[in-house]
């Protein structure tokens, strides 16, 4: 909790400087209105990996320098917090030049840029961004999604969120097509996921918005997991709580990647980079010892 009393918020804002996050884990990313005191007072104590302080779609115009000015209050008096924290700002063009301009002195991890559409949008944000600050995206226009694995114009670009209601409407496809074994869901997903991963971008899979259905939030996770994703956007803790489960590694993924880091590399030592293991009845040879460090890696 940041302030005891949200009844009596400071009138100035504070001196507190979150450190960088002391993790990289990924695999719950909640969005959260700034305009919704009592969330943003638990951002230091939230069991989100990541944290998306939304400026965009969801705060109404009249309203928007308000949420810039809580975002700004609550951050400036975060000391610590075991989550990513992201700001979502605006279009560029609609506000979220100026909005990025005056937040970059606070303390937080990244911001996400709304709407881009390509190289040149990419370029104007990492121009206004602070260089100790990282650029995710907004993957919602029919023209970042034909040109996602040529975007990444600079390694602060490390993040890219599908937000598949926009891109739909960009493609001018329904919203309906959003169902489980729906092809064109499935190719949207899988182009998205291998275009983002070839430009060394990290992507995040779509958020579902029906908070209270948890069993097709879990069944979205799931599906995603066996695709290749390892994260998920979330609207409240009940999605939080799915997506670290599925998303997580669970003790025997663990315990096999480490048995064949060890088997790999005492073998190797020896010459043999490729051979039988009667504990898990699989051939170890180099491609298998690579999957096995990048579930070690995940871990840390």
């Amino acid at each position: 909790m940041i302030f005891e009393n949200l009844d009596q918020l400071p009138s100035t804002f504070g001196n507190a400087q979150k450190p960088p996050c002391p993790h990289r884990r990924r695999r719950s990313n909640m969005m959260l209105n700034p305009l919704n005191l009592k969330h943003l007072n638990r951002i230091d104590e939230n069991e989100a990996d990541m944290i998306t302080l939304n400026l965009e779609d969801a705060i109404a115009p009249g309203r928007k320098k308000e949420a810039l000015h809580n975002i700004a209050l609550f951050l400036s008096h975060l000391e610590a917090s075991n989550s990513y924290i992201i700001v979502r700002v605006n279009p560029l063009n609609e506000g979220g030049e100026e909005e990025i301009a005056f937040l970059n002195d606070f303390g937080f991890d990244a911001v996400r840029v709304a709407k881009v559409k390509n190289q040149y949008d990419i370029a104007r944000a990492l121009t206004l961004l602070s260089s100790e600050k990282e650029l995710h995206i907004s993957l919602e226009t029919k023209e970042a999604f034909s040109s996602l694995a040529t975007l990444r114009i600079d390694e602060r670009l490390t993040v890219a969120n599908l937000g598949i209601l926009d891109l739909l409407s960009s493609l001018e496809l329904p919203q309906s097509l959003v169902k489980l074994d729906n092809p064109a869901i499935d190719y949207i997903l899988s182009k998205f996921l291998i275009d983002a991963k070839t430009a060394g971008i990290h992507p995040i899979s779509f958020m579902f918005q029906e908070y209270n259905d948890t069993e097709t939030f879990r069944r979205w996770c799931e599906r995603e997991k066996t695709m290749g994703f390892e994260s998920k956007a979330c609207m409240g803790p009940k999605q939080v709580s799915i997506a670290n489960e599925i998303f997580g590694i669970s003790p025997e993924a663990l315990a096999r990647a480490e048995h064949i880091k060890e088997r790999f590399e005492t073998e190797a030592a020896q010459g043999n980079n490729g051979f039988m293991d009667e504990r898990y009845g699989i051939f170890i040879d180099e491609p298998i010892y690579r999957d096995a460090l990048l579930t070690l890696e995940r871990k840390e």
